[in-house]
């Protein structure tokens, strides 16, 4: 298969297993799914969602959150990990948008990149989650499974995202990178397939499994 053509078999794939894909980390508008994904970076959804019902408790808007001390949102936050680096960006950013956006969240890649704590995959996620703006968030199981598919030869994240891009059509992406998500978590994960194991690296990748190619 060429690259394109394991791209397509893999869109198709994905489509029937997620045809709607649920977006894993819980909020109610545009901030709180910001903050949960500043909250996300080298933690897990699963464990954010803990977190995130006390925080938004404490606190769901941005007026709110600036009014918070740092100490107030690390007691909360710090099984999230990174604290109180996460909690003095939430407080940051939270008083940033007030002061800067009227208290809305910005809408563009700039101004959100611009925001304490947010980087371009941050901004990526309430690009295309928060606001239906195309994006492609590469997070570790994406950039993982591009990788495995051979879509990318995966020299840096933003090559991955770019290849990614190349690949599928704009339309796609924001349901894409949420499938392609859940395909890492449940079918094809770090350890529990080497390439060879999960339906679509055994369809795409068939002298795996006969022998003749050892490696991912």
């Amino acid at each position: 298969m060429t690259r394109q053509q394991r791209a397509d078999f893999v869109a198709v794939r994905l489509a029937e297993l997620y045809p709607n894909p649920p977006i894993p980390l819980r909020h109610h508008d545009a901030y709180t799914l910001l903050v949960a994904v500043v909250l996300s970076a080298q933690c897990t959804d699963e464990r954010v969602n803990q977190v995130t019902p006390r925080l938004f408790a404490l606190a769901g808007t941005p007026a709110a959150m600036a009014q918070r001390s740092v100490p107030e949102i690390d007691a909360i936050v710090r099984p999230c990990g990174l604290a109180p680096r996460k909690a003095n960006a939430i407080r940051e950013l939270s008083r940033l948008i007030l002061e800067k956006h009227g208290g809305a969240v910005p809408r563009t890649f700039e101004e959100l990149e611009a925001l304490p704590g947010v980087g371009h995959k941050t901004a990526s996620v309430v690009m295309s989650q928060a606001f239906g703006h195309p994006a492609f968030p590469v997070d570790t199981h994406i950039h993982r499974l591009a990788q495995r598919w051979k879509l990318t030869d995966g020299r840096s994240v933003e090559q991955t995202e770019y290849d990614l891009k190349r690949l599928f059509p704009e339309a796609s992406w924001n349901a894409l990178h949420l499938q392609i998500i859940y395909y890492g978590r449940e079918h094809c994960t770090a350890r529990g397939c080497d390439g060879t194991v999960c339906p679509i690296c055994r369809a795409l990748f068939p002298e795996r499994r006969r022998g003749v190619v050892t490696r991912k």
